[in-house]
């Protein structure tokens, strides 16, 4: 299995501090059945901007690391960036990195909006032949009131990435309701553990297909893992046509 977006690097986020918390992660994913990781350090975030050489450093060495212990896990380079006005120049000079050398870049938005500049990104990251992947949506304020806001982004050209430890409510319970909505509305067409350490945000990888299964969802686990491996591949994901419930509404009979 692929896992999409982690922060399994040590000491530049809000991931772990350590090399050997980073290697335990590693070893906790091998555990899990996950025989890829692209690795994603937060970027152009309010609190941290990690740059692509740090990034190609750490994953070398992490990566030699793992082969003398012998845990088979590959990992592969990416960022998780969050959505600055400028971020078609950074892409176009390669200070942003796309998932493991792929046409898909992971974004990020602010947690309480979209902001107005948001459609325009994402055809400008198409016209130079990327494909934006929105992380975690679910957790998104706006989008969680509003899930057509979504469907707008994604008709725009973006596709979006739920996040285990959401569908089986690591966030709460909101998050969890709002993440199987999206879901079952066709608006997720990838899936990552967004794990960050083992003891407060873990890789629920696994735990997170259970529970789609147990709730007869086997359709969407079998798309996130297809899609998952397409974008190591760069071949294009599949999709199914969005459908958002329709909200009722009050007739008036005169």
């Amino acid at each position: 299995m692929i896992d999409i977006h982690s922060h399994i690097l040590f000491n530049v986020d809000d991931g772990p501090v350590f090399i050997e918390q980073s290697i335990d992660m590693l070893e906790a994913a091998a555990k899990e059945g996950i025989s890829d990781i692209i690795s994603t350090s937060h970027t152009r975030h309010p609190q941290y901007d990690v740059s692509a050489e740090v990034v190609k450093g750490q994953v070398h060495q992490l990566q030699n690391e793992l082969q003398r212990r012998h845990i088979p896990v590959s990992i592969h380079h990416g960022i998780e960036v969050r959505l600055c006005e400028n971020l078609i120049e950074l892409v176009k000079t390669e200070k942003i990195l796309t998932l493991a050398h792929s046409k898909f870049l992971l974004l990020e938005l602010p947690s309480h909006q979209i902001p107005h500049y948001t459609k325009n990104i994402i055809r400008e990251l198409n016209k130079i032949g990327v494909t934006a992947i929105i992380a975690h949506p679910e957790r998104n304020k706006a989008i969680a009131q509003s899930p057509e806001r979504l469907e707008r982004l994604i008709r725009e050209g973006a596709v979006a990435q739920i996040t285990a430890g959401s569908i089986v409510g690591h966030f709460g319970r909101a998050v969890q309701k709002t993440a199987m909505e999206l879901i079952k509305a066709n608006l997720v067409h990838t899936y990552g553990s967004d794990a960050h350490h083992l003891k407060t945000r873990p890789f629920h990888f696994k735990q997170g297909l259970f529970y789609l299964e147990k709730h007869k969802q086997l359709d969407f686990v079998d798309l996130f893992l297809e899609n998952n491996g397409r974008i190591l591949k760069n071949k294009t994901l599949l999709m199914y046509e969005p459908e958002i419930p329709l909200k009722k509404k009050w007739w008036i009979f005169a």
